[in-house]
């Protein structure tokens, strides 16, 4: 039986470092060589990424480069996903490593669960520098990710959001592509488009992809920030999300800001120390794995994630509620593969 073309779509900007090992990783995936394309949305990269990627696309016809004058993770999916000639469309980034099944892996959770999204788990890579480790020991902690299930190895099952993704294009069709002006929080979504029409996302503990955190406070600490910005971009596009993990780091600083300003010193001064108690407490928990040294590191990590994604959340609702940004909802038109990528909007 012949297997299905499967497109990869990769958004990446300014990635020299990174790109010729993702390429690599996906020449390595056990998937038919002739039933694979690669397609790199390249945001106008002034480093040497697009150099790279025009050498390998001249010894390897696979792999084509797209412009992405949008510039953002979700345009550059879009524009591959329009150009798109496979049945299946998987979603990669360029700073991730692979099991060399992964896209095997991908295309059996699609037939098995017959969901319209499937991915695997938002694994932590072991090793980078001792800040690295530590962030990874602070998001193994259930206070890091908030036990979300897409952060759950072990996790399988019906869920409501995964990590990177596979798709039949027809889910393009009938739920609408990404939303282009999303700057984070793209893939949950597309996810909370997909289940709140009655679609269905599965995620595989078979599926196996691994990343590794940044590598700074600042960068971390921005990080956070895009997603609790994009979290509330969601939730005012929407009027809800799917759960109320994602405001919670926002909740919790309005709570505390509202007992500092309004409750007696004590009051605000004890709730500090019970934050202070619990974070410590899983720091020992967590930390320990790395070392003695690593836990005042991990105890500092928990509030960097928590306050920037709380104080992002705060912006996203300020800024959106002023100047949303969304518009009509663009849609892949049936029967429309390859170069022409017909589109219409709902």
């Amino acid at each position: 039986m012949t297997k299905p073309l499967v497109t990869i779509a990769v958004p990446c900007l300014d990635e020299e470092e990174h790109i010729e090992t993702f390429l690599r990783a996906v020449d390595a995936q056990d998937w038919p060589r002739d039933r694979l394309e690669i397609l790199v949305a390249d945001g106008m990269s002034l480093d040497a990424t697009r150099e790279i990627l025009l050498r390998h696309a001249a010894i390897d016809p696979r792999v084509q480069l797209i412009d992405n004058t949008g510039r953002l993770a979700a345009a550059g999916l879009n524009e591959c996903i329009r150009r798109a000639r496979g049945e299946v469309i998987v979603r990669m980034d360029v700073r991730a490593h692979y099991a060399s099944d992964f896209v095997t892996r991908c295309v059996e959770a699609l037939d098995k669960s017959g969901a319209d999204n499937a991915g695997g788990a938002a694994r932590l890579e072991s090793g980078g520098t001792f800040f690295q480790r530590c962030v990874a020991a602070a998001l193994r902690s259930p206070l890091g990710t908030g036990g979300a299930k897409h952060s759950a190895p072990r996790e399988d099952g019906f869920v409501d959001t995964v990590w990177l993704g596979a798709f039949r294009r027809s889910v393009f069709e009938r739920f609408g592509l990404f939303d282009p002006h999303a700057a984070a929080n793209e893939d949950a979504e597309l996810d909370q488009r997909i289940v709140d029409s009655g679609g269905r996302v599965f995620i595989s503990r078979d599926i196996v992809a691994h990343y590794r955190p940044r590598g700074s406070v600042r960068a971390l600490a921005k990080q956070y920030f895009e997603h609790g910005r994009g979290r509330a971009r969601t939730l005012l596009k929407h009027g809800k999300l799917r759960s109320l993990r994602p405001a919670m780091p926002f909740l919790g600083l309005l709570g505390e800001a509202v007992l500092l300003v309004a409750a007696p010193f004590p009051v605000a001064g004890l709730s500090l120390a019970a934050y202070a108690l619990a974070t410590g407490a899983e720091a020992v928990r967590v930390g320990r794995t790395e070392g003695i040294a690593a836990i005042p590191v991990v105890w500092a990590i928990f509030p960097v994630l928590h306050v920037s994604h709380g104080a992002g959340f705060a912006a996203g609702l300020v800024k959106y509620v002023l100047r949303p940004d969304w518009g009509a909802l663009e849609r892949l038109v049936s029967g429309a593969q390859g170069a022409a990528g017909a589109t219409a909007t709902a």
